[in-house]
């Protein structure tokens, strides 16, 4: 890659590792798995109250044509002063948080809310079913 800046050009190489397949990584045409499962956080105006709020999209990049459904994530004990619908995501336990109702997310689709907290949680695939 180059980059110019002013009249310095920054040239970096980027070595690409092959990694060994365990069966576990996306590949066109083989089945789907919780690594095709994104969440990106990012923090958003807060509520009038002062408490922060973040924002949450989940997605799923999986590459070839598969659904990706009872997506459950690691979520502690996750609660919000703001109201999540619970078909788009809910705790239904400790550690256990259920996204889309359970129901399939298409190749490429995003779910997103919001929650609003004293602090950000850490949010994780912990299971998928792939249809």
């Amino acid at each position: 890659m180059f980059f110019s800046r002013g009249n310095r050009t920054v040239i970096t190489c980027r070595k690409l590792l092959q990694s060994v397949d365990d069966g576990d990584t996306n590949r066109i045409g083989m089945a789907c798995s919780k690594v095709d499962i994104v969440i990106y956080q990012g923090q958003v105006p807060p509520l009038p109250s002062g408490i922060p709020a973040y924002r949450v999209q989940i997605m799923n990049m999986c590459a070839s044509d598969c659904n990706i459904a009872n997506i459950r994530l690691h979520c502690g004990w996750f609660s919000s002063a703001r109201l999540i619908n619970p078909r788009v995501f809910r705790r239904l336990g400790y550690d256990d948080c259920l996204v889309n109702d359970g129901q399939a997310l298409g190749p490429g689709k995003t779910i997103s809310f919001e929650y609003a907290n004293t602090y950000r949680y850490p949010l994780s695939v912990s299971s998928v079913v792939c249809s």
